[in-house]
This record gives structure tokens, sequence and C-alpha cells, in this order.
């Protein structure tokens, strides 16, 4: 009898084909073709591995099986795979021909076949199979009681081989956990390059058993122990993504100075004079780990031998926690004013023939090369160190653009036309809070260069990066996700995929599916709510922040000085996120009513003005017990000022004084409350216009 039934509700379901528009898929795949009917989940649903793949495959389908039993609550009887061919029937068969290198180039192709009695996923390696099971997780369809993958053939592959995703655990310490809920989600949306920046002005966070100074002076207690490296090493090739570590120098170099300011650059000063008994005494030079954000002068000696020493026993005892191909060395805004003032540096440079800073930089840089060589890596560093002297073997990775004075992506068009492989990170650079459309659109593949097929190939892809000077682990999730599964179907799928709408669209159900790995993007929102509302139950919070954004850029932190690495990340500016949901909903219910003055799209726009008004009385109760709730009502108070001329203007026709308005109307574009601005202000700018 169970066979029948569910012989009938395939044949219900095979009579009204999926269409593509009700998929929601991240990144969409290369080739999809859906056809009707429908192979239905149940309780007997059961996974088998053929091949020869990697262990890691166990691993990966064990966890499939789980979330997919998770989302459809059916009760699996299969628990555990842990190994080859042990169920020959089983619906879902996965084939791997090999085990999968973690490193670039690898091939991580899959073909998916879903038919209405079974599922079939061929792979060349066992990583492609991880992204054929993701794809195939976010296949699947449900109606008012049961779960389904539709029919369908999908192959795919990357577009590029470098799909990478940058989090900074120097400025705020991420925790081992953090990081790894962050590479599920990575693995989710099929990036493949983690690059852990550990080094900075304001941390050093690898336990270093040959020089203890580093943790004991310069990480506030804050590292990652070597073993719990190793172990993120391999959860994170568990999940088909290689590691880059990063140690930052020459410059950025405060932490590594405090332990060892004997090869910093600045000058000792020198204060000759007598004590109790006549003997002589100098200053010596001493840093300190920086508190602020920004870009200091703390920077190593590249004339001192000793600190070369001192890098290459850093690199032999750090490299080999590493397995991967790549070391990013830093090399980025070096001020170079230590090394201006300082006269043994500028003698070195006229004996080596270094005609100015960026050629005494490379210096310093091709002195890392064999250091690294010797542990079979290959040298990675920002922009900066691109010089005609530098090895071509460098990996360039272009981070300028509009805001430091050049052109986007110009130093990664200089790079491969100069014979260096590169990677994109302008226009990725996800924690200026910018919209997701921004980065939807950019593209590492640059559209107004004319290169050559052997050029392009130097493009290895790009990398969205996450500076943390203004995050916390408990809201850094929210700072990179949604918005980074955006930025990886950039990397991975068909130049062609760009429709902005048809993204939002999926990427709302690709967000709340994200949850399941661990990540808090969604509901640490809840508990920052809480403190701001001293624990008090209130819409009105929800819906301010609902239409409001971090200021955008850096302009949160003027100076770099506003916040401290010690500096609260509890308030209002920390729950509010881009792409805020009413704003997006509002901007097109105003675009549709200014189309169509229809009574249903009229009603749409009062909602939201009414509902803004109510906000503002309920924000100013709210305060009466909520001190962090103050800084909000100038905001509010504008937003509801407005929202009740409009009404008038829109559901009472009346005449409203246009300077009253526009008065009215600047207020809502202020970006002086709370490190937030209203994104609501462009739509209400057309209503006023209208």
């Amino acid at each position: 009898m169970k066979y029948i039934l569910i012989f009938l509700f395939s044949s219900i379901i095979s009579s009204a084909q999926v269409s593509k528009e009700q998929l929601n898929m991240m990144p969409w795949p290369q080739n999809i073709v859906l056809s009707e009917g429908a192979f239905v989940v149940t309780k007997n649903f059961k996974v088998n591995i053929t091949g020869a793949p990697n262990s890691r495959i166990f691993v990966g389908a064990t966890n499939f099986l789980r979330r997919l039993d998770g989302r459809t609550g059916m009760f699996f009887n299969q628990g555990f795979i842990t190994g080859l061919n042990e169920v020959p029937d089983a619906q879902l068969q996965i084939n791997c021909v090999r085990n999968a290198k973690i490193e670039l180039y690898e091939d991580e192709s899959y073909l998916l076949d879903v038919t209405p009695n079974k599922i079939t996923l061929n792979a060349t390696t066992d990583v492609g199979a991880l992204h054929g099971l993701e794809t195939l997780l976010q296949l699947l369809q449900n109606n008012s009681n049961s779960f389904y993958f539709p029919v369908s053939k999908i192959s795919d592959f990357p577009r590029f081989t470098w799909r990478g995703l940058m989090i900074d655990g120097a400025r705020h310490f991420m925790p081992v956990d953090v990081i790894k809920r962050n590479l599920d989600g990575m693995a989710a949306v099929k990036m493949n390059v983690f690059h852990w920046h550990l080094v900075d002005d304001q941390g050093w966070r690898i336990e270093m058993k040959k020089h203890p100074k580093l943790i004991e002076m310069a990480s506030d207690g804050n590292y990652y122990t070597q073993e719990e490296i190793k172990n993120v090493i391999k959860y994170a090739a568990d999940r088909g993504i290689q590691v880059v570590p990063e140690i930052d120098v020459p410059g950025h170099a405060s932490a590594i100075l405090t332990a060892y300011p004997e090869i910093g650059s600045k000058v000792v000063n020198l204060n000759v004079g007598s004590g109790e008994k006549g003997q002589q005494f100098k200053q010596v030079q001493t840093y300190g780990i920086e508190r602020n954000a920004g870009v200091f002068s703390p920077t190593l000696d590249p004339s001192n031998p000793k600190t070369y020493e001192l890098l290459s026993s850093i690199f032999d005892e750090v490299c080999p926690l590493f397995p991967g191909k790549f070391f990013h060395i830093g090399g980025d805004e070096n001020e170079g004013k230590d090394w201006d003032s300082n006269p043994k540096i500028q003698e070195f440079k006229k004996k080596h023939n270094l005609a100015n800073n960026h050629e005494l930089q490379t210096y310093f840089t091709m002195q890392l090369v064999p250091m690294l060589k010797k542990h079979n890596k290959v040298l990675m560093g920002w922009e900066e160190i691109m010089t005609k002297n530098m090895s071509k073997d460098a990996i360039i990775h272009s981070w300028k653009g509009a805001n430091e004075g050049v052109p986007a992506g110009k130093s990664l068009v200089d790079a491969v036309k100069g014979g260096y492989k590169t990677v994109l990170s302008n226009g990725f650079y996800i924690d200026l809070m910018y919209g997701v459309e921004n980065h939807y659109a950019v593209d590492p593949m640059p559209k107004n260069a004319v290169l050559t097929d052997e050029e392009k190939a130097r493009i290895l892809g790009g990398e969205a990066t996450m500076w943390s000077e203004l995050a916390s682990p408990a809201t850094i999730d929210s700072r990179i996700w949604p918005r980074a599964a955006a930025i990886a179907e950039r990397f991975w799928s068909n130049e062609n995929v760009t429709d902005i709408n048809s993204l939002r669209k999926r990427l709302k159900t690709v967000s709340f599916r994200l949850e399941e790995l661990g990540l808090t993007h969604l509901k640490s929102k809840e508990g920052l709510l809480r403190n701001v509302s001293n624990n008090q139950k209130s819409d009105a919070l929800l819906d301010l922040s609902n239409v409001c954004e971090p200021l955008k850029g850096y302009t949160r932190n003027k100076g770099g000085t506003e916040y401290q690495m010690y500096s609260p990340l509890t308030l209002f500016a920390d729950i509010c996120t881009p792409d805020a949901f009413d704003s997006l909903e509002f901007n097109q219910a105003v675009t549709d009513f200014l189309n169509n003055k229809s009574i249903e799209n009229q009603t749409r726009v009062e909602n939201y003005l009414n509902k803004w008004i109510k906000m503002d009385s309920d924000l100013i109760a709210l305060s009466k017990n909520a001190p962090l709730v103050q800084p909000l009502l100038p905001l509010s108070k504008s937003l509801n000022d407005i929202s009740q001329q409009l009404l008038l203007k829109i559901s009472k026709k009346e005449n409203v004084d246009t300077t009253t308005l526009n008065n009215l109307l600047e207020k809502c574009n202020s970006k002086e409350h709370a490190d937030v601005e209203l994104t609501v202000y462009n739509s209400l700018k057309k209503l006023v216009q209208a």
C-alpha cells in the first residue's frame, strides 16, 4: 500500500513541471535541464558511494544526509556513511573516479542526473561530488506535505579556480568555531580558498614554540594553537577548501615589533647621560600592540640581517602547519616613514642602488621568496609588492580602486600583462557594508581591457575580504553572509548570470538555509536587539533596523580612532546589515506605485508610512527604560515626520508645502546618528518629487 501511495504522489507531481524560476540555487549551475516528474524523498532514502575517493566524501555524504533529514524530518534509516559500496541498491549513487588534491586547477566538475526512481552523481574527484551534493540540496522542492527533487540533468564546473574568502583574525580574534562555521558556509556555495589573515598591528595569532615572545607579548592571550590550526586545515580539506595563511610584512608590524623591537625601522633615540655611578645610558625604542584601526608606521628594518634571520625561523615553524602551496606575506600599506627617517636604511638604499622605497620593499620581499620556496610555497602579496624586479612566480593580490585613487582593477590588468598570476579583491570588500548589487556587478575578468588568452588565463579568480576592525565573533557572520554567496556565484557561474532580481529572490532562501550550518548571520540579531532594548519586547526596534544600514566605507570609524579593538560592537549599528529588508521592499513598492497609482499599490506604500509613524511613538516609549535607544530617536522622528506629510499628499491628496517636505527629506539623509543611515531616502525623495 505504501508503494502505491508513493507512486500516486509521484504521478501528481509529474504533471506539474518545476520551472527554473522556482529554483533557489546559488551558484547557478553552468547547465541545467528540467523535465516532468520528480524523485520523491522517503524515509528509505539511502546513499551509496563507489570509485576511489578520499575519505572526505564519507564525511560530506553523511553531512548531506543529516541536512536533508533535518529539512524533511523523515528520520532516515541510514546513519553514518563510512565506506564504499555499503548500500548497492541505494537511491542516490555517487561515483568518484579519484581522490582530489586540495589545490588550484583541480577538477571540480560533476554531473547530476535525477530520475523518478534514482539519482546519480558522477564526478572525477570527490571534491566535485561534494559540490554536486550541495546542488542537490538546493534542488529540493516541496508541496503541502512532501519533499521531492525535480527530474533534471545538471552538468556543472567553476568558471574560476580561485574562489576565496579572507577572514581577518588579527584585528578581532575569531575563535575556531567561528572559522569552522564559515568554512561550512563557503563549502555550501562552492568557495574553495580560505585566506586566513593571522598577523597585523593589532595582534599575532599563531602559537610559536620557538618564538614564544610573539604570543606572550603580542597576542593578548588570543591565538590559535598549532593543533587548532592543523584541525582547521583538516576541517577545510574535508570540504574541498585550501587554506592560505597571511603574515603581513614589512608594514603592519606593530605586533611583531612589540616582541622584537630590535628589528624595527624607527630610529633609536640616544640620550647620553650619567647615572648614579657615572655610567652612560640610552633610551631604546619600544613598540606596542595597536588598539586603533588604520595604517601605522611601525615597519620591519630591511637593512638588518636579524630581520631575515627571524622571519626565516618563523617561516620554518609556520610553513609546515599549512600544507597548501601558497603563503601570503601581505606587503600592503607600507608608508615608509620610518625608512625615510632612518639614516642607516637610507645608506642601505644607496649601497644597493635602490631608487625609492618601492624598490627597497621589492628587495625585502625577494629575500622571502627562497625562505618560502624552501617549504615548497609560492609567495603571494597585495598589489604593492609588484615591481619590475619582483619574481614572476609571485601571485599579485589586486585590491585598490576608486577609494585609493586608482582605476578599479588596474593592478589586475597590469599584473597579467606583466606576466603575473593574480586574484581580484577590489569590489569584493564586504566589510565596507555596501549592498549586494555592488559586489555582484564586479567581475574578475575585466570588460574594458584587451587581454590575450594567455593573459586571461593568469586571472585565477577573486576573493571576498572581511576585515574585522568593526566585527566581533558575534557579528562577523552577518557581515559576511549572505552577500558572500552572491560573490561566490560571480566566481563560479557563467558570466551571463547577472540578473539582480533573480539573485535577490534566490538569496532569501539561500540565506536562511545557511543557518543549518551554524552560521549566526540571522539569529545573532535577536540577542543584539535584546541588548539595545534592555530586554523589552518591541517590534519597533526591529522595524527601524530593517530600514537602516551601517555607515558605508570606513565612515563609521572616522580616522580609525572612534572604535578601539576593545570597544563594544553590541549597538544598533551592529544589528543593522547591508540590504535592509524593508528598504528593498519599500523601494519596490514606490517604484510600482509611481508606475501605476492603483489602490493596491498605494496601499502598499501607505502601510509602510503608517508603520513608521507608529514605530516612532513605540521607540519613544521603549527609550524610557533603554538608554541605548535614545541615539536612534532623531532618525525615527525624521522618518515619522516625513511619513505624516507624505500620507497627507498621497492619501488625502492635500497640497503639502514643498519647502517643508524637502527639509524633512534631508533630515532623513543624516549620517550623524548611531553610526547608521536610513536607506529609504532615495525612495522617499521620489515620492516627494512626484
